[in-house]
């Protein structure tokens, strides 16, 4: 039985420094639960003489990445620099090296998970990746081990941290989404280029790797529709609280005839559900299966120590199976060629904001060209009009459609004379 396990960390910034400071600070505790002692070999860093959030002994810090994953005295490596190279690279070397890898990188895991995993349980190794969706909410596990009798029929996510608290303050303080961001950008929460945040690529990363876990496929981020909150207006928010919807950038994978589709897009869902009620920084994931029925996670979806806490949970579980001897365990890949098929499958209910002519006659334009479309039209809020430029905003819920019959249904309105424009288009779930 081994006595002694070794820890090699790549990255030793703020989550890296959290897990090295856990593991020293609750070293004890550790080897009580895991029936060794979790031991940092060494750490590869970009810069040795920059301040640090812990310290370690000079003589475990390195620029060598490779020093650390052909350490011989190290079994678990830790990746926690993000990117999809080098990190695919280093975290294939210490595959191949024979190491256990304990992972947060999202981007790498839902563009190449499933090959890793796959490669890495070949050699009788694991790769760990509980911290590359919703921090220190315990989703992946259940998806690979909790959940796994489940036919899983729908994922539901609020997976950013960013953009919920961005889209709280345009809902709570009628602010604009300018104003909203910079906010956000103050208090750390937003990058100083938000890009990969607000406009979905984020969301779609998590989603990915969820939906292909969920439904047993390969679900790739190319795969999913994206659209982000940048062009969100403030009267999105006013006329969704006036219809009893919030706005939510929702990360959504679900089962329908012929395959599955995955999206991610703001969209109104009732100010009843309980994810409507999610603010500011924080996530939750809906999961709804066939025995389980609905299972809701929430919690901080982001952070250091939200994610510290899910990567040494992970650091842990390997940890005991190299003391049992459990070196290979089941790797439940996908196993089945389900189609991720694209916006022509999807059917569901849509808000949209036009602007038009104040003048008799043209809502029946309107709802004409929607009905050629077979596009149903549930109600309607005409906004007061702008007397100056002879203008009216009318608000228009439908009632359930194809995406590619609304779609040609408002290209046609945009294209009508008494049409100014088309100010917003949202799907409305649940």
């Amino acid at each position: 039985m081994k006595r002694e396990i070794g820890v090699g960390l790549i990255g030793l910034g703020t989550v890296g420094g959290g897990v090295a400071r856990a593991l020293m600070e609750r070293r004890d505790y550790f080897a009580r639960q895991v029936g060794a002692d979790l031991v940092v070999r060494g750490a590869a860093v970009r810069d040795l003489s920059k301040p640090r959030t812990v310290e370690l002994p000079p003589a475990l810090l390195t620029t060598d990445v490779d020093s650390v994953i052909n350490n011989p005295r190290v079994d678990i490596v830790v990746e926690v620099v993000g990117g999809e190279e080098p990190a695919g690279s280093w975290i294939r070397n210490a595959i191949d090296a024979g190491k256990h890898v304990v992972t947060a990188n999202k981007e790498l895991m839902a563009k190449s998970g499933p090959e890793l995993l796959e490669l890495a349980h070949a050699k009788g190794l694991d790769i760990m990746f509980e911290a590359s969706v919703g921090g220190g909410i315990p989703l992946i596990a259940p998806l690979r081990r909790d959940l796994l009798a489940n036919r899983i029929d729908s994922i539901r996510a609020i997976i950013n941290g960013t953009t919920n608290y961005i889209l709280t303050r345009m809902a709570s303080e009628g602010t604009t989404y300018a104003a909203a961001l910079q906010a956000a950008q103050e208090l750390g929460y937003a990058e100083p280029d938000p890009t990969n945040d607000v406009e979905g690529f984020d969301a779609a990363y998590k989603l990915a790797i969820m939906a292909s876990l969920g439904f047993r496929t390969r679900v790739r981020p190319g795969d999913i529709t994206v659209e982000g909150i940048s062009k969100l207006d403030v009267a999105d928010f006013r006329n969704a609280a006036e219809l009893g919807y919030v706005i939510k950038l929702l990360a959504i994978a679900e089962r329908v005839r012929g395959g599955i589709t995955a999206r991610v897009a703001p969209v109104y869902i009732p100010q009843a559900e309980p994810m409507a009620k999610v603010d500011g920084v924080y996530n939750a994931v809906q999961v709804e299966g066939d025995l389980t029925g609905t299972v809701l996670f929430q919690g901080r979806g982001a952070g250091a120590e939200p994610t510290s806490s899910a990567v040494v949970a992970d650091l842990l579980d390997l940890a005991h199976a190299i003391v049992l001897g459990a070196r290979e365990r089941k790797y439940w890949g996908p196993d089945s060629d389900v189609p991720v098929l694209g916006p022509e499958a999807l059917e569901t209910r849509y808000c949209v904001r036009v602007r038009v002519s104040d003048r008799p006659g043209v809502l029946a334009q309107i709802a004409t060209a929607l009905g050629a479309h077979n596009v149903s039209i549930a109600a309607v809020i005409q906004k007061e009009a702008d007397a100056e430029r002879g203008t009216a905003e009318l608000v228009i819920m439908t009632h359930r459609a194809r995406e590619t019959e609304i779609n040609a249904a408002l290209k046609e309105i945009n294209a009508m004379p008494v049409v100014s424009n088309i100010g917003s288009f949202l799907r409305v779930e649940g």
